[in-house]
């Protein structure tokens, strides 16, 4: 297959889904909407969930998990909650196949083997998790209760795309019971800060903290907080939501606890997750032309060290070195690949890696050996640097923090020249074509975030956390705001 990609200024979401593929990170599989994430995807997600995981247990939660499907009883009980998700849904109507015997060798669904109660394939957890906490929480000594949950959803997408939007997809959801309304709104807000230092510190993803208006907002929360980052192609991708629950959950499953004053009260709740949308935000984010562009603190193979030769003699001598340098890079935690296949020549593995984003690529051929000398790349710029083989294991370390943070503020740098702030409508509009957000005063009715979005397809991102108090008027209807919002067109 050749790996010529698309450009992105011709075609951004042809150049996207052809990286997806090219890359090894995922393929469209035999079941309509669902994608297959392959090893190197799936390296990713691992490096993903292992460091989410720390963060969430540093913070005092623990894994547990709950069953993947649903009495639709159960899924109906918190009203809001179950309208929202309604038309998403795949339902168990009945547990058997047999043979069919019209058409030999085909199966039929067996029309006496209908479940009692339909089951929901799960879109998402509050329904079942409150159902059983209420076994779980009898007195405030059982509070907090926080739990987490590593599982696949189901979530029936009519228009799909690998990684940003699949029928089923991979994520960790967060469920969480406490005894009063301020420590529940502390505990979103806290999951926000921790969903955005990830997206900062690891994925190099700058992000907005901020509150989805109530249009937006997750259904059967009071209030959901997000985090929403913006892509190359200028649109915004939510990319984390921690919802305050308030009591509706509690109220809809009697969920009820002891208070410290002997009086029986419904527990306050939040929920909050991160899907494998977070690994098409990291491709947006950062990859060119030529392929994937990965932040080494998130890359599956930081460094490749490419052997260039002639005859098994200067490979062995050249393997004998590399084997110690990549011993030596292990120690410090970093991982390394020696490519030593014989079945392609460097510049074929050179171009491999450079597709697949590898942050850091070492060149040693026998030239190198007589001198003491190795080239060095880096994916992010492409410089290239001939070094001291006695310097290379700090040189190495130095420089994946150093593309690190290149990436984090290359990034900075275009959300802030793609960033509008706009007094009117007819700037307005012409923000949103630019693309990127557009930060503008709004009335706060949900009328008119209708309108913008019919007239502009563009949404509320979000209200940003550090949004001044600041006397205006909105955009489109000249009514009255105290608040800028940000707009985007968004995934």
């Amino acid at each position: 297959m050749s790996k010529h990609l698309t450009k992105r200024a011709v075609d951004y979401s042809k150049w996207y889904n052809e990286l997806v593929v090219k890359a090894d990170l995922a393929e469209n599989s035999a079941v309509r909407g669902c994608m297959v994430i392959k090893p190197y995807g799936f390296a990713i997600w691992e490096k993903m969930q292992a460091e989410l995981d720390r963060m969430f247990k540093e913070t005092g939660h623990q894994n547990a998990y709950f069953p993947l499907f649903v009495p639709k009883s159960l899924f109906e009980a918190e009203e809001k909650n179950a309208e929202g998700f309604a038309k998403e849904c795949a339902v168990v109507t009945h547990y058997r196949l047999q043979n069919d015997p019209e058409k030999e060798g085909k199966l039929r669904v067996d029309p006496e083997a209908k479940l009692e109660e339909e089951l929901v394939v799960r879109p998402t957890s509050e329904a079942i998790i409150w159902n059983t906490y209420k076994g779980w929480i009898q007195s405030y000594r059982d509070l907090p209760l926080l739990i987490n949950q590593w599982a696949n959803v189901v979530r029936w997408e009519m228009r799909t795309r690998l990684f940003l939007r699949t029928a089923e997809f991979l994520w960790q959801e967060g469920h969480t019971a406490h005894a009063t309304k301020s420590e529940a709104i502390t505990e979103a807000k806290q999951m926000q800060d921790v969903y955005a230092e990830f997206a900062e510190s690891f994925m190099a993803m700058p992000v907005v903290k901020g509150v989805k208006s109530d249009s937006e907002r997750f259904a059967g929360a009071e209030d959901t907080y997000t985090i929403e980052a913006l892509m190359q192609d200028g649109k915004a991708l939510q990319a984390g939501t921690s919802h305050f629950l308030g009591q509706n959950f509690a109220e809809a499953f009697d969920v009820k606890f002891t208070s410290k004053e002997g009086k029986q009260e419904y527990v306050w709740a939040t929920s909050w997750g991160v899907s494998t949308r977070l690994i098409g935000g990291l491709i947006m984010t950062h990859s060119d032309d030529n392929g994937l562009v990965l932040p080494p603190k998130l890359a599956p193979i930081q460094v490749v060290i490419v052997p260039i030769y002639k005859g098994e003699e200067q490979l062995e001598a050249i393997s004998e070195k590399v084997n110690v340098l990549v011993k030596d890079l292990r120690k410090k935690g970093i991982s390394v690949k020696f490519d030593n296949r014989d079945t392609f020549r460097p510049g074929a593995k050179f171009a491999e890696y450079e597709l697949k984003g590898v942050p850091v690529r070492i060149a040693i051929g026998n030239r190198d050996l007589e001198n003491g000398t190795l080239e060095i790349a880096r994916r992010d710029t492409f410089e290239k640097q001939t070094i001291n083989q006695e310097d290379v294991i700090s040189y190495v370390e130095n420089l994946l923090e150093d593309i690190q943070k290149n990436l984090f503020q290359k990034a900075i740098d275009y959300r802030k020249e793609y960033t509008t702030v706009v007094s009117d409508f007819k700037e307005f509009k012409k923000a949103i074509k630019k693309g990127g957000f557009v930060s503008a005063h709004w009335d706060g009715t949900e009328e008119t975030e209708d309108r913008i979005k019919e007239y502009t397809k563009a949404t509320i991102r979000c209200i940003p956390n550090d949004a001044k108090e600041e006397v205006g008027v909105c955009v489109l209807t000249g009514k009255p705001s105290s608040k800028r919002v940000l707009f985007a067109k968004a995934y």
